[in-house]
């Protein structure tokens, strides 16, 4: 009878050797050093360019706060340019996430056409999405609408389909069995399943467009944006860290509304 060979209980995995921590740390710092050679960003730029920043905060306080009554309705059109832009987006992505899901759409020859079109349209920045719209449809919200649109659409189709393609397939091969269409597939037994997650990129996606919407301005797609354009270009200082003031505190609420109603969904 041949004896079993011994296998040790408590083997143990065995640690990285600190010669794999040193390579690392090198690698990281060389990695820093030839980015900050390569920009021109050195030590002492910074610390020369520190009296400036203090001249700066110096002329933007105290802030010139009768100056708050005349950036409202602005503020109010900001927030009113991604609202709509963020439905618009959404709405769009639908479509779109579901023929990027490869579990939903078999034929490659389908879903990777679309991935690499949702691609491109993410790897355009919005302020780009917006200078091409005004160059379209001219100076005005319109452009900074149509802009967020189609960068919430990427946004929301990409978190979308990753999450479409982590959905219980069982529901949906049983609804095959029984000899439902695809239509009835989607409606039953994947808009249950992905609802909750759609509405929190959206929500999300709403957030970012605040921020975003706030400088489409600077290229003419209207909002606060262009208050900021203006105060900076005459150097009115106090004026500018009125409209700051004033659009962080509406993203610190959007921020805390979107983050109770995500807790609320997931």
């Amino acid at each position: 009878m041949n004896a079993k060979p011994s296998i040790p209980i408590h083997a143990r995995p065995k640690a990285p050797s600190r010669l794999k921590h040193v390579l690392t740390a090198v690698i990281i710092l060389l990695l820093l050093w030839g980015s900050a050679v390569q920009t021109d960003s050195t030590l002492s730029e910074l610390v020369a360019g520190l009296p400036n920043m203090l001249d700066l905060l110096r002329e933007m306080f105290p802030p010139k706060w009768s100056y708050f009554s005349h950036i409202t309705e602005a503020m109010l059109e900001t927030i009113r340019m991604a609202l709509v832009g963020t439905t618009l987006g959404a709405i769009g992505a639908i479509p779109v996430a579901l023929l990027c899901a490869s579990n939903l759409v078999k034929p490659r020859w389908v879903y990777y056409p679309v991935r690499f079109l949702l691609n491109l349209v993410r790897t355009i920045p919005d302020l780009l999405l917006a200078a091409l719209f005004v160059a379209i449809f001219g100076l005005g919200p319109l452009p900074g609408i149509f802009a967020l649109a189609v960068f919430s659409m990427g946004l929301i189709a990409k978190l979308t389909y990753e999450a479409l393609e982590t959905i219980d397939n069982g529901p949906l091969e049983a609804m095959t069995s029984v000899g439902a269409n695809a239509l009835q597939r989607i409606a039953y037994g994947v808009i249950p399943q992905i609802q909750a997650h759609f509405a929190s990129y959206v929500l999300y996606t709403f957030e970012i467009n605040v921020r975003a919407a706030a400088i489409l301005g600077l290229v003419g797609a209207g909002g606060i944006g262009h208050y900021y354009e203006v105060t900076l270009g005459f150097l009115e200082y106090d004026k500018t860290s009125v409209i700051i003031i004033f659009t962080l505190a509406i993203v610190l609420v959007i921020d805390y509304v979107s983050m109770k109603l995500r807790e609320k969904l997931l």
